[in-house]
């Protein structure tokens, strides 16, 4: 049997024994083992259909699940696969199915606190269907962007998975694409892309019903900027005010992101002397600012003032001083959804338009503790 050598590039001649060394390596490996017995041949498609008396083409539908065949002759199938040991080819026969089997996916924040979540949703949903992942990290940039679709396109995936840096929405890849393309988290602007997002309205009223449940009735507002997400909370939050006649403490306070404006809103309320006794906050770092605030300013938690947030962020809601009621969005279930979503697209060759809104839930702490 002939030897299978590597040969170095003419610039590392000068280093045999490496070249010696490695020569040989791959000649023990590829050279067979005479003590052992040969190996018995593969069983093949048409060992399975002529001992189960079908054609190749029913053994390849009762096996991969696709197409048309009789409850009998599938199990008749299955049985003399299972008996031969057959193992079924799923690459070929997604190839011959048009098929790669590949999923890709473009994230603007590929290990962000929001995006990691969906991302887990999303494999084990697309692993139930034997779906492998290539996760491109697009940064925002358009240009990155669409160099990945580019890539993704070249290596035939079966569709496109677009996952955002937070709940804002984004620009469409473009619907000229010839795969099926689910937004997550962020949604397209376009209203002919297909969008799957937390369902920021209804987590703000079960935020607010909650405050109103435990005694409150003086409710302030403090988000970050002004967006989709921001305006559809501050309505639901005054529509659940609405229905008991009552009304926000103070005009909405909207501002960044962050503890330090959370922590700065929380004093512009004290020294405007307004009088609330509860705070629906954008995000949990929000609220730590104000609840660093409020007690700064000898405003105690959850006596005087409960204070809530969005996020549910493990890190920011156990360290709170007291520890932090927030709403959870419920980013794995988002990601499970857009996957299904895209699977379903996949298979119909049909993308349904449109935003699919999931569930939020609410994880009540001290910080609204009854008062």
């Amino acid at each position: 049997m002939p030897t299978i050598e590597a040969v170095p590039p003419k610039s590392r001649l000068r280093r045999p024994r490496f070249t010696e060394k490695f020569s040989l390596r791959c000649y023990s490996s590829c050279v067979p083992n005479t003590s052992a017995s040969a190996p018995r041949r593969r069983v093949t498609a048409s060992d399975v259909a002529a001992k189960a008396g079908v054609s190749i083409s029913t053994v390849s539908k009762a096996l991969s699940g696709n197409g048309t065949v009789r409850y009998e002759t599938r199990q008749r199938v299955l049985d003399v696969a299972r008996e031969l040991k057959y193992q079924h080819n799923e690459i070929a026969a997604s190839l011959l199915a048009g098929r790669t089997n590949t999923i890709g996916v473009i994230t603007s924040d590929q290990f962000g606190r929001l995006t990691a979540p969906v991302l887990v949703g999303a494999t084990e949903t697309l692993a139930e269907d034997e779906l492998a992942l290539l996760i491109c990290d697009g940064r925002g940039d358009r240009i990155r962007e669409q160099y990945f679709v580019n890539s993704l396109l070249r290596r035939r995936v079966d569709g496109i998975l677009v996952t955002g840096r937070g709940v804002f929405g984004r620009d469409s890849l473009g619907l000229d694409l010839p795969v099926p393309v689910v937004y997550a988290m962020a949604s397209s602007n376009d209203p002919a892309d297909a969008s799957v997002v937390p369902d920021d309205a209804a987590g703000a009223r079960s935020a607010a019903e909650h405050l109103l449940a435990t005694g409150r009735s003086k409710v302030a507002f403090v988000s970050g900027r002004s967006d989709d997400a921001t305006r559809a909370r501050l309505a639901a939050t005054r529509d659940v005010l609405a229905a008991a006649g009552l009304d926000l403490a103070h005009p909405p306070l909207v501002g960044q992101w962050s503890e330090g404006w959370g922590r700065q809103a929380a004093l512009n309320l004290i020294r405007a002397e307004a009088d609330f006794d509860a705070v629906v906050c954008g995000n949990d770092q929000i609220a730590r600012g104000v609840l660093d605030s409020l007690r700064e300013n000898g405003v105690r938690t959850p006596d005087d003032v409960a204070v809530i947030g969005f996020d549910n962020w493990d890190v920011m809601v156990e360290a709170s001083r007291p520890p932090l009621s927030s709403v959870d969005l419920s980013l794995q279930e988002v990601g499970r959804v857009a996957a299904r979503t895209l699977i379903e697209a996949i298979a119909s060759g049909t993308t349904v338009p449109g935003v699919r809104r999931v569930a939020c839930h609410l994880v009540p702490r001290e910080s609204t503790a009854p008062a």
